[in-house]
């Protein structure tokens, strides 16, 4: 039951991208409006996790996802049938709310559910497992459908899921809350946004527009609120985040290690799915079925590695092991050339083993040191991480590989220089030996900015093996972790 939304969410996330055009050719959005379509649900979301993860700790994490299911299903409603790009917009907004009451509802119930620390890693495993899929499956489903349906059913399949939550979730979910809150700071709110949407929006404009001023000073604004917002969580009677959840043993190394490897996640899906589409030439459907295949042994890794903690191996060196295999996925990354489709796979799929079972033990480490009163609160700080994590990857890794790209590439047009996607459209202008040289160079030379990034990565994520094995090997998991006696009554 947890699950069913926490899939259809992360699925959100990705499920545009084949929807786009016939969207664009229905509704006929502007440049700026058609941005907005793509970007406004994971702003949103982003910028509302700390807020509603703090939220569900008071009113109840029952409550909160039920209503955040009703907002969810009402919006994927009003999005499939959209008759202007302007109302598509305000849904895929209130979509973003949704889906930041659900996820930190979802894994803060897991955290009170399963009292027992073995069942708690397992379960924790399988939300970073779904997670992980759903993001992936969304691309797909998205192709499907709008090959046989029209745009709008990409948002009604969420129908039937919500639906479900409604009317069964009420039975079968247990209520939660902390028992003593406290009043809820409001002015906190604003400021969290404020340091979250700037920061998450300057690193994906870095990653995609280059350096600009104006997006180094929305990133610096954003620094500057977070400043603002950490004083006023050190002060206030009743913080939004509570700073003793920094002070409980592990908590925030666990937050760190979730951070990178969000980082090594989204790094190298912003090079692979380029150069599945633009170096190998695949169509877009095919891309996006190709890149199925390595989220198949990611359903495993989450399980083993928390069947290794419970025979005994420590967390630290599972951890570390996990950092260790995404690295070696990157190593392999960095030997793909221009025609290397299953090194890529294969590279994929070792570099999303590694970071799965990191991210599934360090989410689990994370809840189960904070208070249990605490756990919307402490699982939506690994999330907003996560989104953080994310955004930093594409915006440093996509400047190494860009760099490099624009350092290899021949003399050509501006466009061609700037991306492999303009390079690629050059060449199609070209008479047909000159394009094809273009094109060649031009995949080449994205090929060898893949590689700078992925020995980068591999690099950043051995120091932080190493890292991890150090900061974790003496913290341990509390046994009486969530036990069903430090609920409030209303969750007994």
């Amino acid at each position: 039951m947890l699950m069913l939304p926490l899939l259809l969410v992360s699925m959100d996330v990705s499920v545009l991208y084949f929807a786009i055009p016939a969207i664009s050719a229905d509704l006929e959005p502007n440049a700026a409006q058609q941005l907005w379509i793509f970007d406004i649900y994971g702003f949103v979301l982003a910028g509302l996790l700390m807020t509603m993860g703090s939220l569900g700790d008071r009113i109840g994490r029952r409550r909160l996802l039920l209503a955040g299911a009703a907002a969810f299903g009402t919006a994927s409603l009003v999005a499939a049938y959209a008759g202007s790009a302007g109302t598509l917009i305000a849904a895929r907004a209130v979509l973003g709310i949704g889906g930041a009451t659900l996820m930190p509802s979802t894994m803060a119930l897991v955290r009170t559910m399963f009292t027992d620390p073995g069942q708690r890693t397992k379960a924790i495993g399988v939300w970073s497992g779904v997670m992980t899929a759903g993001i992936a499956l969304g691309s797909v489903m998205s192709g499907v459908l709008v090959e046989h349906f029209w745009w709008g059913s990409v948002f009604l399949v969420n129908l039937p899921a919500m639906l479900l939550l409604l009317v069964l979730g009420p039975f079968l979910l247990p209520e939660s809350r902390n028992p003593r809150p406290g009043r809820f700071d409001w002015l906190s709110v604003p400021v969290s946004m404020a340091a979250v949407l700037p920061v998450i929006y300057g690193l994906k404009e870095l990653a995609s527009q280059g350096w600009n001023v104006r997006y180094v000073m929305s990133v610096t604004l954003g620094l500057l609120f977070a400043a603002l917002f950490a004083h006023r969580q050190r002060t206030t009677v009743s913080p939004l985040i509570s700073p003793e959840l920094f002070r409980c043993r592990g908590f925030t190394p666990a937050v760190v290690l979730n951070l990178v490897a969000a980082f090594g996640m989204m790094g190298s899906a912003y090079f692979t799915t380029q150069y599945i589409q633009s170096v190998l030439d695949k169509g877009p459907l095919e891309a996006a079925l190709w890149s199925l295949l390595p989220s198949v042994p990611i359903g495993l890794a989450a399980p083993v590695s928390a069947q290794l903690v419970r025979r005994g191996v420590p967390r630290a060196y599972v951890v570390g092991a996990g950092f260790a295999v995404s690295a070696c996925g990157y190593v392999m990354l960095a030997l793909a050339g221009t025609d290397s489709l299953w090194l890529l796979l294969a590279a994929c799929a070792v570099l999303a083993c590694g970071i799965v079972a990191v991210m599934s033990l360090v989410a689990d480490l994370a809840l189960s040191a904070a208070p249990v009163e605490k756990a919307g609160a402490a699982s939506s700080l690994l999330e907003t991480g996560t989104e953080f994590g994310g955004a930093l990857s594409m915006a440093f890794l996509g400047s190494i590989g860009t760099a490099v790209y624009r350092h290899e590439i021949p003399a050509s047009p501006a466009p061609a220089r700037e991306t492999l996607g303009g390079a690629l459209a050059v060449a199609d202008r070209l008479p047909e030996r000159a394009g094809d040289a273009l094109a060649t160079a031009a995949r080449e030379a994205f090929t060898s900015g893949m590689h700078a990034a992925a020995v980068t990565g591999a690099v950043l994520l051995t120091v932080a093996a190493a890292a991890a094995m150090v900061t974790l090997r003496r913290v341990q998991v509390p046994e009486n972790a969530g036990r069903a006696d430090q609920l409030s009554p209303s969750g007994a």
